[in-house]
């Protein structure tokens, strides 16, 4: 058995700060992870839409962390935690693995949510993984190079008016506009309150929905589907029902923890919320626990959003405390540097701290700007910008040219168990 000072279960942002973070004092770490890859998952949607190549939003977990020598990377599930030995057992290729601990700190993640409709899965397309944003992808070039008079190839549906659901929404009507330019393309964006962008509210939602209009997105707000079968997604809205004919689902309105957090929910005592996640304490740990804490979007604290910038800060947060640079108990204070969402081409709503609200074109550079910021690694900023410029100055869809050379299969996480999320643990059936 391997032993370790802290066991980071999940390579995304949080589970990477945290890594990062420790290794400023050479704490001993092991970081498990289902894939190689760190996800830089707020641009799946532009690897689904042809924007970007796979690798340009995926680099190498061992190539960031290259530095940090007292940082180890393993590949593997985590299936069992003893919080009474501190061990952690997990499943690679090979077979069984245990690692024993000091800290533990579970960073994996969720997984798309279906408000108790589970079979929804199987009839739409989410995004979040790169698996994800591949399959969506190829099943997109299918769709636009299917015959003008095929009404249901050229129909999508996109389910959730967040921020997801509005970028995917205005990148499918822009791909009808500017590259498939022969092609038809109806897009629906379904979303169950009464504004797109709801967390924002007032003069960004009103701007999303104008600009997403005008460019030929039909909005339903208020609307909640009811079934999807088949082709046939059936959406209410009051006492009425309307049938969409449609060969693209798009689902991204809803969440899901991943098994992880029932693992440890059961492990500790710690209760749930509906969604499955860790009702966690202010300090960020679980249950009676104080050796052992969760971050990010698995974790339910505050109503902070289920965004990058909270699980960064909570896991800088916990590695601090793990250090001893921050006294144990320590309650988290999370500083909201604001949220941004791209409506199209040159367009984006960003809601900034001191009340500052940007749209259009500034809204759209001060995104880029922060995007390039929090890219991981020089080349990927470089091929990013690249393929921006090819994208939004031009017509070009690199990532539609990586698949057309037959590239970008996304790798497969350890193994091929069903029902199992990226970032190192199994999902809820």
């Amino acid at each position: 058995m391997r032993n370790t000072d802290v066991v980071v279960i999940g390579s995304g942002f949080g589970g990477l700060a945290a890594a990062k973070r420790l290794a400023k004092s050479n704490v001993d770490t092991i970081l498990i992870s289902a894939t190689e890859e760190h996800l830089f998952q707020p641009l799946l949607y532009q690897v689904a839409t042809g924007v970007l190549p796979t690798e340009e939003i995926a680099p190498s977990i061992a190539d960031v962390l290259a530095s940090k020598e007292s940082v180890s990377v393993v590949r593997g599930y985590v299936t069992d935690v003893d919080v009474e030995r501190k061990v952690v057992t997990y499943r690679t290729d090979d077979g069984s693995e245990q690692v024993s601990y000091q800290h533990l700190v579970a960073a994996a993640g969720v997984a798309q949510g279906y408000f108790g409709h589970d079979e929804w899965a199987d009839r739409t397309f989410s995004l979040k993984t790169l698996d994800d944003a591949v399959a969506l992808r190829a099943h997109l070039l299918e769709c636009f190079a299917a015959p003008a008079e095929d009404a249901e190839a050229h129909t999508y549906v996109v389910v959730g008016g967040g921020a997801t659901g509005v970028e995917i929404a205005g990148q499918i009507r822009e791909l009808s506009a500017r590259y498939f330019t022969e092609v038809p393309a109806e897009v629906y964006l379904v979303e169950g309150a009464g504004d797109l962008l709801p967390v924002y509210g007032g003069k960004l939602s009103a701007f999303t929905r104008k600009t997403l209009e005008k460019a030929g997105v039909e909005i339903l707000t208020d609307t909640f589907v009811t079934d999807i079968d088949g082709q046939e997604v059936v959406v209410r809205s009051g006492d009425d029902e309307r049938v969409l004919t449609a060969a693209t689902v798009v689902w991204s309105a809803g969440v899901q923890a991943t098994g992880l957090a029932s693992v440890i929910a059961e492990a500790t005592g710690c209760e749930t919320d509906r969604a499955g996640r860790l009702l966690i304490d202010d300090d960020l740990t679980v249950g009676e626990r104080d050796d052992v804490f969760a971050i990010g979007d698995m974790t339910s604290l505050k109503g902070f959003p289920g965004q990058s910038p909270v699980a960064m800060q909570q896991g800088r947060h916990v590695a601090d405390v793990i250090r001893g640079k921050k006294a144990a108990g320590t309650e988290f204070e999370y500083l909201d540097k604001g949220s941004m969402a791209v409506v199209n081409r040159h367009n984006a709503v960003v809601d900034a701290p001191l009340g500052i609200k940007l749209t259009g074109v500034l809204g759209w550079l001060a995104w880029l700007g922060v995007h390039l910021f929090y890219l991981v690694g020089f080349r990927n900023r470089v091929a990013a910008v690249a393929s921006w410029f090819k994208a939004f100055a031009g017509r070009a869809r690199p990532g539609f040219v990586q698949a057309a050379r037959g590239g970008s299969a996304a790798r497969r996480p350890v193994g091929s168990f069903p029902s199992q999320g990226a970032d190192g643990v199994e999902n809820a059936a």
